[in-house]
């Protein structure tokens, strides 16, 4: 895990770092006061993170524990697991017991070789048909790297994220230019900022005040099999045996 941390999780920020000056490129601030910004930020939220963590650790109950939370608890921490769990397989277990020939999943390493050759195959299908223009944006890094958050994430999140993207990007670029030129990144800083506010809002407002709502949005899976072990002979109650 300390190896993940110091290796993967430093190229991730670096790569996010990048994203915010292109960020700031697009907006015309001033390198130099966008670098001081990144900087001043990194400090700040090193300790707030550091502190909020903490705090929430001793004021919620069971926190991350999801066999011990409420039905709906937001405290379930599905980015913590999926970081636990991969240090788990590629230190503890292994990547030969898991994607190798000792495992299950061995499969999956033809996702390789279909990765290299899906950017040929849409560039041989640009020039045999060059009057279909919509081929040539076609671009499969960003289609694949699109599946990277899927182990946290779920379907609501994918499907949010897809409406709004062809809102956005199709239908508000197409008929609405001038308004899309304007308003398209304040709209995306709007949407994250008002994310993080109505998390602070609802944690003060309901979770304090130990209210839960029990509605379909709390059931994010939608699939009540999605938590089951896949593999042979094991049991879990209400579950199938494989």
């Amino acid at each position: 895990m300390c190896f993940k941390v110091y290796g993967y999780i430093s190229m991730k920020q670096g790569l996010t770092f990048l994203q915010d000056l292109k960020l700031g490129h697009y907006m015309k601030i001033p390198p130099r006061a966008m670098f001081m910004a990144q900087v001043v930020g990194t400090l700040v939220s090193a300790f707030v993170h550091l502190g909020t963590a903490w705090w929430l650790m001793e004021t919620v109950p069971f926190i991350c524990d999801r066999a011990l939370l409420p039905t709906g608890s937001p405290w379930t921490c599905p980015s913590d697991h999926v970081f636990y769990d991969a240090s788990v397989i590629w230190g503890l277990i292994g990547p030969r017991r898991v994607f190798g020939d000792l495992g299950y999943y061995s499969a999956i390493n033809w996702s390789f070789l279909i990765g290299a050759i899906a950017p040929v195959l849409v560039w041989l299908a640009s020039k045999a048909f060059p009057d279909q223009h919509w081929i040539r944006l076609i671009i499969v890094p960003v289609l694949l790297s699109g599946t990277m958050n899927m182990p946290p994430a779920t379907a609501v999140n994918y499907n949010s994220w897809i409406i709004i993207a062809f809102v956005s990007g199709f239908v508000a670029y197409r008929y609405y230019r001038n308004w899309w030129s304007r308003h398209n990144y304040v709209l995306s800083g709007a949407l994250d900022a008002g994310l993080a506010f109505m998390g602070v809002l609802l944690y003060l407002t309901l979770e304090m005040e130990h209210i839960h709502l029990n509605w379909w949005g709390s059931n994010v899976d939608g699939c009540p099999l999605a938590s089951c072990p896949t593999a042979e002979g094991i049991s879990v109650d209400g579950c199938p045996l494989f």
